[in-house]
């Protein structure tokens, strides 16, 4: 039996989330894209130095 638990973040999309995309009639050439950043990671002033924000990433994206 398949522990859910125990697999990764990447097992997880792999075996589900990409099939049942898919098989809800997306194209998975042109209708989404994996592993996206989706900012620059701009920089946000403090009140005691300025901080690069960390660059976003999304593992999946409609488009």
């Amino acid at each position: 039996m398949l522990n859910k638990r125990e697999l990764t973040e990447a097992d997880i999309r792999t075996k589900f989330i990409t099939p049942a995309i898919e098989q809800a009639g997306w194209d998975k050439i042109t209708q989404f894209r994996e592993e996206v950043y989706f900012t620059d990671g701009p920089i946000i002033p403090s009140a005691e130095q300025y901080l690069k924000a960390v660059k976003k990433l999304e593992n999946l994206i409609s488009g």
